[in-house]
């Protein structure tokens, strides 16, 4: 991660690694399945970013929307804090942590679908444990 040191009110924000992306895309070309590369590029980009990913990721597209909940993934100090009763610390952290990072992870999406994400949003809830991740594209992907 990096800071924008001129930018004294920029927030942290994550290096973009063209290996996820590449190596997602030739899964979704030698599939034909886009929702696999959507859903294989979301774990990897995860377990890079966080050291740990989702055990567990299904896609959804409808015409331009894609919707992806992915199951585990909470690393061990979230864990504890979890049982510490500290969910919404948690779930501050990682949707902040998701705003910092999303450069790279609407860039892994458009390389998998070919198409531009016009808006991205991230939740996560605890019981159980997932994570909802949600694009917003300017149209429908490419291979559907």
């Amino acid at each position: 991660m990096q800071n924008n040191a001129s930018d004294p009110n920029a927030g942290p924000s994550a290096d973009f690694v063209p290996e996820v992306a590449e190596r997602a895309d030739r899964v979704a070309d030698e599939t034909g399945s886009v929702r696999l590369g959507i859903s294989n590029a979301l774990v990897t980009v995860k377990k890079q970013l966080y050291g740990k990913g989702p055990v567990k990721a299904k896609t959804y597209i409808n015409d331009n929307y894609v919707f992806t909940v992915l199951e585990g993934g909470l690393t061990r100090n979230e864990e504890t804090m979890i049982s510490a009763g500290q969910h919404q610390l948690v779930r501050d952290y990682r949707l902040r942590f998701q705003e910092a990072v999303s450069d790279t992870i609407t860039t892994a999406i458009e390389e998998v679908t070919g198409r531009k994400v016009l808006a991205y949003h991230s939740q996560i809830v605890f019981e159980p444990d997932r994570a909802f991740e949600i694009f917003v594209l300017d149209a429908a992907p490419e291979g559907r």
